[in-house]
């Protein structure tokens, strides 16, 4: 066989396991069964359908099962016992997303040690990585539901027929039960970042000293 008709047949057995390694997650969130929200968000003026099951404020967090960088799982369990805001954005690289991320990138500094900021999108973890890199994006914990749509289907934030994430910001307290839930009605818009921040001050313990007599 020539050297030319070998790289051929190569490629293409490349580019097929590709196709069948992402072509599975990402018809995994096809499923007639999922509830269905038709009113909460627009894109371009129009209503969007969100897949999953919607959350509320005062009830306990579902668990989910996420992806970090390194295609290891990450689930929210992981972090029990600390107070947890998630900024949910539908793509990093994209400018509302990108000032998003960057924005409570540079919040938690402000917070104790025990609050954790997760970004959570369904950008692949090659993409991921590489923007953090690009903008210094270094102490939020960034994870991607691109493999199981897990995230996405418990908490209804999953864009049907487009497979990404809309807009949100959660805030889950150390209890494990949500505080806080925001999905932006324009996908285009910033979110309330000002409320969402104080919310989570909120709840940072305050040590009371008193005055000895």
């Amino acid at each position: 066989m020539k050297f030319s008709n070998l790289f051929f047949t190569f490629t293409l057995i490349l580019i097929l396991n590709g196709f069948i390694i992402f072509k599975t997650p990402a018809n995994s969130f096809h499923d007639d069964k999922l509830q269905q929200t038709t009113n909460l968000v627009k894109a371009n003026n129009k209503f969007i359908t969100l897949l999953g099951t919607q959350v509320d404020v005062g009830q306990k967090a579902p668990d989910f099962k996420v992806v970090n960088a390194s295609f290891a799982p990450v689930t929210l369990s992981q972090f029990s016992g600390k107070s947890i805001l998630i900024s949910v954005v539908p793509s990093l690289d994209t400018g509302v997303c990108s000032v998003q991320t960057k924005r409570f990138n540079d919040e938690i500094t402000h917070l104790p040690e025990e609050f954790v900021m997760l970004t959570i999108s369904n950008d692949l973890p090659f993409a991921q990585k590489r923007f953090c890199k690009t903008e210094n994006i270094d102490k939020l914990v960034v994870l991607s539901d691109s493999v199981w749509r897990d995230f996405g289907k418990n908490y209804g934030l999953l864009i049907k027929d487009m497979g990404l994430l809309t807009r949100a910001i959660l805030i889950i307290d150390s209890s494990g039960i949500i505080a806080y839930k925001e999905i932006v009605a324009d996908i285009s818009k910033h979110p309330d970042y000002e409320l969402a921040l104080s919310t989570m001050k909120a709840l940072s313990p305050v040590e009371v000293l008193t005055q000895k007599k």
